[in-house]
């Protein structure tokens, strides 16, 4: 039977050594990246191999001409998996390797795993010198999990390859990760690795799933075993400092910059010890290697944008700028997400014109929700109302949670702008959508009592609270409420007690107590918690409470200091100028 015409395409060896240093961006490190396959290498290489095949001679019957022709003519007719499956039933009846190897192609590229297995056995029993057929079906196995199965051919190709050992750990260590049972795979590889104590790769692959199954201890014993065998080899120290990291940030920092001090053209190493630096806050040493990265990579914009941030965190705000006009004039870094952070180092320099321009730059990218928010909070600061509801409205909304939460933004500016009825319009037409939402619910609640709408204000926050029975702000909100009314003060107090054991620590919750205990005529209590309140936050509300407290309990000149000095920070403060016009003139 003559098939030559149908040319076997072998599969490019996807699942090779590929160790992977432990950096946040998952690169290989270069010692241990998977060999680039050369296609016409690779087809040169299948055509002597099939030229030595020991090819069976079986007579074209009937059954096998049915058989290839139904395979043929479902890959033409976009049908893999029927194809598959029709090969590899020629492949058993002819024993034929070429169409044994092209079932398996077909099958794994159909994401058929079992009729895979069956496919790559085949083949590699039919071709046993084929070291791509061990090694899918080794990958194959150990995927799906069949550690006892793949073990003889590990063996195998171990036995045959002795100085490609080193490539089959870290093929071993791509695949162990997607076994279930990680216990059972830690014992395997220990057991495969056990005749190799020389070789630096075999204690890599033990250390790798010692660690994800969480035996620290066992990772680090073998992968300090791999860095002394090669003490070159970047990507076991970095896996090393990244176990000690958790606990022994200062050795694992100490650790690679030794390493760097004998191996300095370490990129990968140099990368992972400058972020390691930046998320400890060594932000000069961080900028420092991220600088020596770009020295010798000076097209590579990423570093350069890093170097820029860095610079923004260190408050170095002049640096910061001229580093990001530089990436963006290089032209290759997203030009949104540069025009983002240009918008809030402006805002940090206080140039809220520049910042708006470049935040309107922001049009696409992950930036853009939060460029149309700042926009909208540096319009409507500037008085500009109506523009900064536009911003909002402009916003890319993906989620009801950005609904939400920008409507709550537009309903809190016209709050604050005293719109108090066009707030009130934006919420209940936004909880038409989402009743249930305590923070709609909590911002209408405040909105209606501005309104003077006291039974609306109570319903509002009672719902509230059966949705969210632990709402600090809102048993506070209400408590607070009859306590300023001097209405229902028992249960006033009653509420304001309930926020007070759910916030401790919260001054507005605080100062309700202080105000509370004033109402029950209890003065000392009263004067404890506002002095509490005023010591973290001198707000003129609180100075306003304190300072009538203590004139009511005969602190005059105590009170008139406050009331005095409060003033004159918040000179149109209503409520002050009336306590010093009662007590004071």
């Amino acid at each position: 039977m003559n098939l030559s015409r149908y040319k076997m395409i072998l599969l490019p060896l996807l699942l090779s050594a590929c160790a992977q240093m432990p950096q946040d961006d998952k690169k290989a490190s270069a010692d241990t990246a998977p060999p680039v396959v050369n296609a016409s290498k690779q087809a040169s290489a299948a055509k002597d191999a099939e030229a030595k095949l020991d090819l069976p001679n079986v007579e074209l019957s009937s059954q096998i001409l049915f058989e290839f022709l139904l395979g043929d003519v479902a890959m033409q007719r976009g049908r893999p998996k029927l194809a598959a499956q029709a090969y590899l039933d020629l492949a058993k009846t002819t024993r034929d390797p070429r169409i044994a190897r092209h079932a398996a192609q077909l099958s794994f590229e159909s994401h058929q795993m079992d009729v895979s297995l069956q496919a790559f056995a085949l083949w590699q029993e039919l071709e046993p010198s084929s070291a791509l057929a061990k090694q899918m079906l080794i990958s194959l196995l150990l995927s799906s999990g069949k550690l006892q199965e793949a073990t003889s051919h590990i063996e195998s190709l171990l036995a045959s390859a002795p100085k490609q050992a080193g490539s089959v750990f870290k093929m071993i260590n791509t695949l162990l990760p997607r076994v279930q049972d990680k216990a059972a795979a830690l014992n395997w590889v220990s057991d495969i690795a056990r005749p190799y104590p020389k070789l630096a790769e075999a204690h890599w692959a033990v250390a790798q799933i010692a660690a994800i199954t969480g035996d620290k201890k066992l990772a680090l014993n073998e992968v300090q075993q791999a860095v002394q065998l090669r003490p070159e080899w970047g990507a076991a120290v970095g896996f090393k400092a990244q176990l000690l990291m958790p606990e022994e940030p200062k050795q694992a920092l100490a650790m690679l910059q030794e390493f760097l001090k004998t191996y300095q053209d370490s990129k990968e190493v140099r990368l992972y010890y400058a972020r390691a630096l930046l998320k400890h806050k060594q932000y000069t040493e961080s900028r420092a290697q991220f600088q020596q990265l770009l020295a010798t990579n000076p097209d590579n914009v990423e570093l350069a944008f890093a170097i820029a941030l860095i610079s923004l965190q260190m408050g170095e705000l002049d640096r910061a700028e001229k580093e990001l006009q530089e990436t963006l004039q290089k032209g290759k870094k997203d030009a949104d997400t540069v025009h983002y952070y240009l918008a809030q180092l402006n805002e940090a320099k206080k140039d809220n014109v520049t910042a708006l321009s470049q935040y309107r730059q922001v049009l696409k990218g992950g930036y853009v929700y939060a460029a149309r928010l700042r926009e909208a909070y540096l319009l409507n600061k500037a008085g500009e109302l109506s523009k900064a509801r536009d911003a909002l409205e402009r916003a890319p909304l993906e989620s009801d949670q950005q609904r939400v939460t920008v409507k709550l933004i537009e309903a809190q500016m016209l709050r604050d702008a005293k719109q108090y009825e066009a707030s009130y319009k934006v919420l209940l037409d936004t909880l038409q959508k989402f009743p249930d939402s305590p923070k709609l619910l909590f911002e209408a609640a405040m909105v209606e009592d501005k309104l003077g709408k006291p039974k609306a204000f109570e319903k509002t926050l009672r719902k509230l609270l059966r949705i969210d029975p632990d709402h600090a702000h809102a048993y506070n909100a209400l408590g607070y409420s009859f306590l300023d009314h001097n209405v229902r003060l028992k249960e006033g107090m009653q509420l304001v007690e309930k926020a007070y054991a759910l916030e401790p620590e919260d001054v507005a919750i605080t100062d309700s107590m202080g105000w509370g205990y004033y109402r029950l005529g209890k003065l000392d209590k009263s004067v404890n918690f506002l002095r509490r309140a005023y010591g973290s936050n001198p707000d003129p509300e609180i100075a306003a409470h304190l300072g009538e407290a203590l004139w009511v309990q005969g602190r005059k000149d105590e009170a008139k200091q406050i009331l005095q000095n409060a003033l004159k920070a918040h000179p149109d403060d209503e409520v002050l100028r009336a306590l010093i016009k009662k007590y004071i003139h």
